[in-house]
């Protein structure tokens, strides 16, 4: 039954017949199904690895593609103009290696890299995009005006697509294309920072600490602007900073303007602005020169400190918090006097910008400031510590007291 051409049961069979000679298989009977190849017999994973296959072929293709793109698209010199909120950040600049106290730079750098400006080992090595920072502010320190010059592709839509990748408190403001050896740091003539702090700061000792109800007097704001005044031109500013000796040719700094503005009212308490425009500034130096006003304004040191701070004497200058400092704009006046009217590059100074600055300030900088000091206290439990703080403490400076190094990290605020 089961050679014959007929089943009941199972219908027409044909005879299959053995191979012939020389491994020539015999003719598939009709109707049947032809077999697989064995490789193809795991049914879908064979045509799994063919489509991954073809899959990583046709992404190495668009990567290709996208490489030969960016090496068709312009890299060019280019400064951007940056604000941002310092709270939470461990200051400007990026410290490869130390994740833990995050930067501003590291979310700039992210957002270049994922917005397609820069390919992404140039954010692991900054120098490769010839990056350079205009000032290097400190924990906490917010700008309004921070610039910043790098070598990107310029893209469509570049400033969109940057502040795409960015938080809301840091925010691209402003680009302008530079000469190729342009530095931002180096080209640099002056930079201009803000100290905004409760008015209650400059109350006489005698008065509460922290007496929000406090107002500025016209009398005391003659008096504050009188001793601010003190700091223009040169002076040896060792004692408001940690890092220079008094016989360094590089603690002389020059300051051009330094004055108190009006107060004015938020959130029904008093607030003032303090303006300082110089060459360059060290760390904690302004915050030293606005901690010791405060302290002569309040009865707790002597006007004369003030001057005897600039002598090769030892004097602990108290520092205010960093809360209220902001570095408010850069100026490049001899850049702009050489390339600003040669007809190919822009004068950086970012008049077409300035609505966007003060738009950010008021929405994201002086919040900041305003809401930390009610939650935080910080200049109330500042001004706490002047009554312990030894002012009169000096140690001369020894005959043969050399020049330090210099910080690799360069000048800051």
């Amino acid at each position: 039954r089961a050679c014959g051409p007929c089943s009941p049961s199972l219908g027409p069979r044909l005879l299959r017949l053995p191979p012939m000679a020389g491994n020539v298989e015999a003719p598939a009977p009709v109707g049947a199904r032809p077999e697989r190849d064995p490789k193809a017999r795991g049914g879908w994973r064979g045509g799994a690895r063919i489509w991954e296959e073809t899959e990583q072929q046709a992404k190495k293709l668009r990567s290709a593609s996208d490489a030969e793109q960016h090496r068709k698209l312009p890299k060019r010199k280019i400064v951007l103009l940056m604000g941002y909120s310092g709270k939470g950040y461990h200051g400007m600049q990026r410290n490869v290696g130390s994740s833990q106290f995050k930067t501003i730079e590291d979310d700039l750098v992210s957002a270049l890299v994922r917005s397609g400006c820069i390919p992404e080992n140039h954010g692991e090595d900054m120098r490769k995009m010839s990056f350079q920072r205009c000032a290097r502010t400190d924990k906490g320190v917010s700008a309004a005006g921070q610039v910043v010059s790098l070598k990107v592709w310029l893209i469509d839509d570049i400033l969109e697509k940057i502040n795409g990748h960015l938080p809301p408190h840091i925010r691209i403001l402003g680009l302008k294309r530079v000469t190729g050896g342009f530095n931002s740091k180096n080209k640099c003539d002056a930079r201009t920072y803000l100290y905004m702090l409760p008015t209650f700061a400059f109350a006489h000792k005698d008065h509460d600490v922290q007496d929000e109800s406090y107002r500025l007097s016209a009398d005391t704001l003659r008096r504050v602007n009188a001793l601010l005044a003190c700091y223009k031109g040169t002076h040896n500013f060792h004692n408001f900073t940690s890092q220079k000796g008094p016989r360094e040719a590089s603690a002389r700094r020059y300051i051009l303007d330094m004055f108190c503005e009006e107060p004015f009212v938020r959130e029904g308490m008093e607030f003032a602005v303090i303006k300082v425009k110089g060459q360059s500034f060290m760390t904690h130096q302004i915050r030293k020169m606005v901690g010791l006003v405060v302290a002569v304004i309040k009865g707790y040191a002597p006007e004369s400190l003030l001057e005897r701070s600039w002598g090769e004497a030892k004097v602990d200058v108290p520092k205010a918090p960093g809360l209220g400092l902001v570095l408010e704009r850069v100026h490049f006046d001899k850049y702009n006097q050489r390339f600003g009217n040669d007809g190919l590059h822009e004068p950086l100074d970012w008049t077409q910008e300035e609505a966007g600055v003060a738009a950010f300030k008021e929405q994201h900088i002086y919040p900041t400031i305003i809401s930390t000091e009610r939650q935080e206290r910080s200049m109330a439990r500042w001004l706490g510590t002047l009554p312990v703080h030894d002012f009169d403490a000096t140690a001369h400076a020894a005959a043969g007291l050399g020049a330090k190094a210099p910080s690799p990290l360069g000048d800051s605020d």
